[in-house]
């Protein structure tokens, strides 16, 4: 399995050979620092934990952990199944992945505050005319009569977005090696200069 840290940069769009136009997503990936290797013996699963991004100041603790390898902002782990073949400190840059690899980009979604139920659970609202008036928007009803209380459950008006969000079945389309750029076909959660987490995954339907 193959994986990285990046920051969204935006999005683009990229001709192939055949003449079709692409939409993309430029981002930034790595280099990635190896922070720290878990194994199932000594912390009960495998996985790496890579660093991305710098920082101004760090907490003593977190220098400590670092040591040498810089003052990082990101830390995050990717868990892995097969053999680990890295070790502290090496380095993970955009040169692993190949055009073509399929992988599953994680993020956080923007942020779009208090919202109703029609931007938030695509209701169709009520009717906008013959004495319905200022209802075009409304949740409409919201329960029975009978338990004298709302479910739990039930759809409503509330905080939307900033939410943990993976996107899957996303195609490399391009490398930048110099740039350390990574062109990924389609719309990838977040917003500019946000943290996304990248890793290779088998397309569905195969194993």
């Amino acid at each position: 399995m193959k994986f990285i840290l990046g920051k969204k940069i935006g999005m683009s769009e990229r001709f192939q050979a055949d003449g079709k136009v692409v939409p993309v997503t430029m981002i930034q990936a790595g280099p990635c620092p190896v922070t720290q290797v878990r194994t199932k013996e000594k912390d009960g699963y495998q996985a790496v934990q890579l660093g991305f991004g710098a920082k101004k100041k760090l907490a003593k603790p977190l220098k400590g952990h670092l040591k040498e390898l810089g003052l990082l902002r990101y830390l995050r782990e990717f868990r892995i199944a097969d053999e680990i073949k890295y070790k502290t400190g090496d380095k993970i840059t955009v040169e692993t992945f190949e055009v073509g690899n399929t992988v599953k980009v994680t993020g956080t979604s923007k942020g779009k505050g208090f919202q109703g139920v029609v931007k938030r659970h695509h209701f169709a609202g009520g009717p906008a005319s013959h004495g319905h008036k200022d209802n075009l928007r409304a949740p409409g009803s919201i329960g029975a009569t009978d338990p004298g209380r709302v479910f739990k459950g039930v759809r409503m008006a509330g905080r939307m977005g900033g939410e943990r969000v993976s996107v899957r079945n996303l195609k490399v389309v391009e490398i930048d090696k110099e740039n350390n750029l990574l062109y990924l076909n389609g719309a990838v959660p977040g917003c500019r200069n946000s943290l996304v987490m990248i890793q290779t995954i088998e397309p569905r339907g195969k194993k």
